[in-house]
C-alpha cells in the first residue's frame, strides 16, 4: 500500500495487512507520518513537557463506582 506522509509529502510504501494500513483505509481521520516526520515531533513535544509549556487537555472521566 502508498501511503503519503501529512506534512512532507514524501511516498512510502507500508505492507497492506498491517495493522497501520487497515487504520488508514477504516478511518478516514486517520492520518499517515513518515518516521523522520514522526521522529521530529516526538523530540519537540518530549521538549515541550519538560519545559512544564505542554497542556494535555484530556476529558476526566467519572468513575462510575463513586456517587
Amino acid at each position: 500500500m502508498r501511503v503519503k506522509c501529512l506534512l512532507c509529502d514524501e511516498v512510502e510504501s507500508i505492507n497492506g495487512s498491517s495493522l497501520q494500513a487497515k487504520k488508514l483505509r477504516s478511518l478516514r481521520t486517520f492520518f499517515y507520518l513518515c518516521q523522520t516526520c514522526n521522529e521530529r515531533i516526538g523530540e519537540k513535544t518530549k521538549v515541550r513537557k519538560a519545559s512544564g509549556q505542554f497542556r494535555e487537555y484530556r476529558e476526566k472521566k467519572k468513575d462510575p463506582y463513586i456517587s
